[in-house]
C-alpha cells in the first residue's frame, strides 16, 4: 500500500485543499509545495516524451525520484531520451519493468495481445509495474493535462487517487500545449524526437502512430480501438485477455483485474 488505511483520511483532505488552493498556480508552484509537503515520498513519473516537469522538478528538488515505465515496446527514439535525459538532469531515474518479458506474455497469450487485447496488454507492462513502482511513496506527480483528452478534464491540480490510496499531482493540468512549448523553448528542454516527426502524443511503438492531418493529438494512440487511455490515470481495467474470462496472476498464473489498494 501507498498510504496507511488510518492515515488517508488526512492525506484526502490535504488533496482537496490543495485542489482548490493551488488551481491558479504555476506548474513550479505546485511541485514546490508538493516536494516540500511529501519530501522523498514522492516521485515523477515520465514517458520521456518531454522533460518539462523533470526540468522543473531538478531545478526545485535535485535528485528527485522520476518513475519511467520500460514496457519492452518503446521506440528506440524513446530510449535514446531517456538516457539524454539522465546525463543532463539531476534527479534520480528508476526504470520498472513488467514482470514478465514480451516473449514470456507472448507465450501465456500470444503473440500481439496489444493488437487483439490492448486493455489487458497495458493492464500488464503499464497499469500492474506502476503500483509496484508506486509502493515507497504516498504521493506522485504526472504531467497529464485537462486539453488532452475528454477523460481527462475534470483532474485538479492535486487530486486523491483512489484507486492506489496516495495523493496525485498534476502540475500542467491547467496548462495548454501552447504552454509547454513555450516551456520547453525557454528552458531549451529536451523533447523525444519523433514530436517534430507527426508524432504529438507518443506511447508503444505498435500502437502508436503518426497523426493525419486535422486529427485530434492522440489520435495515433490505439488508433481504431476506441481507446485513448492507457490505464495510469484511470482504475483498472475489468476485462481480461480475449474472452475475458482468462487470468493471470501477474507471477506466472492467470491474469486478474487488479483491485483497487486495501
Amino acid at each position: 500500500m501507498a498510504v496507511e488505511p488510518e492515515l488517508r483520511g488526512k492525506y484526502r483532505a490535504v488533496a482537496a485543499d490543495a485542489r482548490s488552493d493551488l488551481e491558479t498556480a504555476e506548474p513550479q508552484e505546485i511541485l514546490a509545495w508538493a516536494l516540500g509537503t511529501f519530501e522523498d515520498r514522492m516521485c515523477l513519473t515520465s514517458s520521456m516524451e518531454s522533460a518539462v516537469l523533470i526540468d522543473m522538478v531538478a531545478r526545485i528538488r535535485p535528485g528527485t525520484d522520476v518513475v519511467f515505465l520500460d514496457t519492452g515496446y518503446h521506440f528506440a527514439e524513446t530510449l535514446q531520451t531517456l538516457d539524454r535525459i539522465r546525463e543532463r538532469y539531476r534527479v534520480n531515474v528508476r526504470v520498472i519493468r513488467p514482470r514478465q518479458s514480451v516473449a514470456e506474455q507472448d507465450g501465456l497469450f500470444g503473440a500481439r495481445l496489444h493488437d487483439r487485447d490492448p486493455d489487458a496488454c497495458c493492464t500488464l507492462r503499464k497499469v500492474e509495474p506502476l503500483r509496484r513502482a508506486l509502493q515507497p511513496y504516498v504521493a506522485w506527480a504526472s504531467g497529464i493535462r485537462r486539453d488532452e483528452t475528454l477523460s481527462r478534464r475534470s483532474i485538479g491540480v492535486v487530486d486523491w487517487d483512489d484507486n492506489r490510496g496516495m495523493v496525485k499531482i498534476n502540475p500542467l493540468a491547467t496548462w495548454t500545449q501552447q504552454q509547454v512549448d513555450r516551456y520547453v523553448a525557454d528552458h531549451d528542454v529536451i523533447t523525444h524526437p519523433l514530436l517534430a516527426q507527426g508524432y504529438p502524443s507518443i506511447g508503444c511503438a505498435p500502437c502508436t502512430r503518426k497523426v493525419k492531418p486535422g486529427e485530434s493529438p492522440r489520435a495515433g494512440r490505439w488508433a481504431g480501438t476506441g481507446k485513448d487511455e492507457c490505464g495510469l490515470h484511470l482504475d483498472p481495467p475489468q476485462a481480461g485477455p480475449d474472452s475475458g474470462n482468462t487470468s493471470l496472476d501477474l507471477t506466472g498464473g492467470s491474469f486478474i483485474s487488479l483491485p483497487k489498494e486495501q
